[in-house]
């Protein structure tokens, strides 16, 4: 199993979360984004620079993820698309998006742009809470233990 970051907006504490566990369990761990990123040095860590480009993150590790690799991602396109080649995907708030989930939240960007263009003001997502934090390493942490590591 390799874990994936869509690195891009992935907030620094949940990276931090993940860098200790690629440690703690010596699973491989790569952050795309189209940044260049600092990691620690790590034999377990690394992170891939792709070109600037409209999805093109998105696109590399679709790519790159076999079935059985968990991803790191806010992205509701993205992680619908890991659902179908049998990757799991984790949202940086602690939620695991299934094949159900997916599909109600699908709808939502369209719904939200509607609002928007009627002349609604909608506030993007509030920041990160402890919380979300602790919810993100309590997930993480069950989905490796069922996973036997």
């Amino acid at each position: 199993m390799h874990i994936w970051v869509d690195a891009d907006a992935c907030p620094a504490v949940i990276k931090d979360i993940l860098f200790r566990v690629a440690e703690r369990t010596k699973l491989p761990l790569t952050l795309v984004a189209n940044r260049l990123l600092r990691v620690p040095p790590s034999p377990y860590i690394r992170s891939r620079q792709v070109p600037k480009g409209f999805d093109v993150a998105d696109r590399h590790i679709i790519n790159e993820v076999a079935a059985g690799d968990l991803v790191i991602t806010a992205d509701i396109p993205l992680a619908a698309a890991l659902i179908e080649q049998g990757a799991f995907a984790l949202s940086p708030r602690g939620e695991f998006y299934s094949a159900d989930t997916i599909r109600e939240r699908l709808g939502m960007p369209d719904f939200m742009e509607g609002l928007r263009g009627a002349g609604v003001d909608i506030a993007g997502p509030p920041a990160l809470s402890q919380a979300d934090r602790q919810a993100f390493a309590r997930q993480l942490d069950r989905f490796l233990a069922r996973r036997g590591r």
